[in-house]
């Protein structure tokens, strides 16, 4: 046997051992030598080639469709959505394209415990409707009178965007299974008893079930698996990649998002959930989350039997514009030269639609990537490529320009140009501090939480969008924001906890679509705000209950009079920014300040992906008495496609639920809602019966008169 020399052996090692300390010591410098104060360079930038190509997937590689269709598979309404797959099918054709303008109200129920803007699509069981209440209640209707036979009330709003119904088994009831707040419940849909109530995470969209494990997205962040008899966590996928863990490192500092709060689908015969998901947080600000940031604004697929990763295709990198995911995949099949392939479809806020393989998430069209301006912000770091995709065709228009600007009237488009004289625009411009950024389409899209509806006869995909811009502004935080949480509560700290802290954050930084209240005093006065509790807005409450002594408390706090700051005796790492809101772009006369179609319904041929018919949707009747053509109007219903030959959408701002030819887009009927739809509808069959029912509470975003009703139809009418 060689005798090995251990002295060269040695000194090999040392220098080995060296030449990696050296490395790591120098990855360590590089990381410490980070100017968090330095701005892009956009030399560097322009240097990178104009566009990229993700290729589509092979022919032969693309998952073969694991079932034909089948209409037994649409006719049950159990999930929020319809199925598992999110599709908003129904193959109920008793109401048709040829009898549809015969469809009569056949009840309106009122929940009578206030007004509010319900978000979730029912569920039908057994003939008994389950729905939540603008009061912070579930109730169970009987589905063919809409009379109430059971209420539970809540602490917290139940079943915010959805809920889904388990039908139990030999030795456990079958339940109906929702979130409220930071609870996890079920209810006996005949009876409305507590099945289970367990602690759980706050989740708002409704989960999907596979087997007895119910996959539930978290509001905040991450995805479980829950076991559906007695909630316990089976499982947990983090959306924001703990240390260790893949993804962890496209984040320099993780922050907040990359939260499913929209919608999720599950396909059951593959075991496979897909969750989409919002930007990181704060909105519009980069700087304190630089890189790509997985898995925010992703499409992901997970193992529902265990959560493990399967893949996941971004959207926008490093999102500073709050382009959140903002609805349900659609799991559909499609047409691929004369195969029949399995892929999820996932509408965006941008107005684009990506169309992927089920199995592997490659597309089955080509994504141009194109090279994106660099930020002018000290402390940001843009991500070089962003997707603008040709196929599947937009289905909203891309961009704002000056020929986009209103032209309604001499004094609209004056209005307009008043309001965006200084600012700035481009199709992946920057938000820049104290400078207004037109953004098209605006923050409420483009596509929007409720999502889109899959036809399985013609592959026709549909979706409701609006078109309104969005005003966009940063401005610099001078001193920087202090953890008010380590500091003594003032007396309008109390206040703010008791009231503001569950929207606006710990540190008034603001949370989700609620805007940072840091430099409030340079956006409104106290008059303002006094208002504002008394009287609220589309997503703020009024607070009636605040006394006069706690709003003179909470003005001290939010415009910083009742405590002495500290001046930092050096500077912050990273520079702070805040904005200064959610504004939208109107007109003098409150309408949007572009050139119509304000509001759309949009049927996209996924097999070719081409528009096969879009046409407007809603209609501003005040403009209609001037002679003016319908223009559509901003919108937030989504619609339901049937095996009728019909597609049903509400939400628009003349309070109309509408049905239109599937094929054509032809409007056939048409019906005014006491307040505006507020979620999609749905279709069931009771006695024999084909009824549809959509929730019309109204509120929300489309500032429309909040109500709480709830309307069904059928082709004889009302019933007794």
């Amino acid at each position: 046997m060689r005798r090995v020399n251990p002295i060269p052996v040695a000194r090999a090692f040392i220098r080995s051992a060296g030449c990696v300390l050296l490395l790591l010591w120098g990855w360590v410098s590089a990381q410490a030598q980070v100017d968090h104060w330095a701005m892009e360079d956009a030399a560097e930038r322009e240097k990178l080639p104009l566009e990229k190509i993700i290729p589509a997937a092979r022919l032969a590689d693309l998952s073969p469709a694991r079932k034909a269709y089948d209409p037994r598979d649409y006719v049950d309404w159990m999930r929020s959505h319809g199925d598992p797959a999110a599709t908003r099918y129904s193959s109920l054709d008793q109401i048709n394209s040829k009898n549809v303008g015969q469809l009569k109200r056949a009840w309106t129920f009122h929940s009578g415990d206030g007004k509010g803007n319900i978000q979730a699509n029912p569920v039908i069981i057994g003939g008994v409707l389950v729905t939540p209440t603008v009061g912070n209640a579930m109730v169970g209707l009987d589905a063919a009178t809409g009379k109430e036979r059971w209420r539970v009330g809540f602490k917290k709003r139940p079943a915010f965007r959805g809920l889904c119904y388990w039908p139990g088994d030999a030795d456990t009831p079958g339940r109906v299974i929702f979130g409220a707040g930071t609870e996890l419940l079920a209810l006996h849909p005949v009876d409305g008893r507590v099945l289970m109530r367990v602690p759980f995470v706050e989740t708002r969209a409704a989960g999907a079930l596979y087997g007895d494990l119910l996959v539930v997205p978290g509001f905040l962040k991450d995805v479980y698996g829950v076991d559906v008899r007695s909630g316990e966590t089976r499982w947990t996928f983090h959306t924001r990649p703990h240390e260790g863990e893949p993804g962890y490192d496209t984040w320099d500092r993780v922050e907040q998002g990359a939260n499913d709060w929209s919608g999720m689908a599950l396909d059951e015969q593959r075991g496979i959930a897909y969750v989409s998901t919002g930007s990181p947080k704060p909105n519009f600000i980069g700087v304190g989350h630089l890189g790509r940031n997985l898995y925010a604004n992703c499409i992901i697929a997970i193992d529902a039997r265990n959560g493990k990763h399967l893949w996941h295709r971004q959207e926008f990198r490093h999102d500073i514009w709050d382009r959140d995911l903002p609805a349900s995949p659609n799991l559909v099949t499609v047409e691929r030269g004369g195969k029949r392939v399995d892929a999820v479809a996932q509408i965006t806020k941008f107005g684009q639609t990506f169309l992927l393989d089920r199995m592997t998430g490659e597309p089955l069209f080509p994504i141009r990537l194109v090279r994106a301006p660099v930020s002018k912000l000290l402390g940001e770091r843009t991500w070089p490529y962003q997707p603008h995709l040709e196929l599947p065709e937009p289905f909203v228009r891309q961009g704002f320009s000056l020929d986009r600007v209103t032209d309604r009237s001499p004094e609209a488009r004056a209005s307009i140009m008043g309001k965006i004289d200084g600012a700035f625009w481009g199709l992946f411009a920057v938000p820049q501090a104290d400078r207004w950024m037109v953004m098209f389409p605006g923050t409420n899209g483009g596509g929007e939480w409720v999502g889109a509806c899959f036809d399985p006869t013609s592959a026709y995909l549909y979706m409701s969008a609006s078109a309104l811009p969005s005003l966009v502004k940063l401005s610099r935080n001078e001193k920087p924001p202090v953890d008010e949480s380590k500091l003594p509560p003032t007396a309008g700290r109390k206040v703010y906890e008791l009231f503001c802290i569950g929207c606006h954050g710990m540190n008034r930084e603001g949370v989700g679509v609620s805007p940072s209240l840091y430099g409030l005093a340079d956006r409104l006065k106290d008059e303002d705000v006094r208002a504002l509790l008394k009287t609220g807005r589309p997503l703020m409450p009024p607070f009636p209950q605040i006394m006069d002594k706690q709003a003179a408390d909470l003005l001290a706090y939010l415009f910083e009079r009742d405590r002495v700051y500290k001046k930092p005796l050096k500077r912050p790492e990273r520079p702070s920014y805040r904005n200064h809101g959610f504004a939208k772009l109107y007109d003098h006369e409150g309408y949007p300040g572009v050139k119509p179609p304000w509001g759309t319904l949009t049927a996209l041929d996924l097999n070719t992906g081409r528009i096969a018919w879009q046409v407007p949707l809603g209609e501003h009747e005040a403009l209609t008495r001037q002679g003016v053509p319908r223009k559509g109007t901003y919108n937030f219903g989504g619609p339901l496609v049937t095996g009728g030959g019909l597609v049903f959408c509400s939400g628009t701002q003349d309070k109309k639920i509408r049905a239109f030819d599937k094929a054509t887009g032809e409007e056939l009927w048409s019906y005014t809602l006491p307040f505006a739809g507020s979620a999609p509808p749905a279709t069931y069959i009771v006695g024999g019966k084909q009824f549809l029912v959509v929730p019309a509470t109204g509120g929300g975003k489309i500032n429309a008169k909040a109500g709480d009703a709830w309307v069904a139809f059928s082709l004889d009418g009302v019933r007794q």
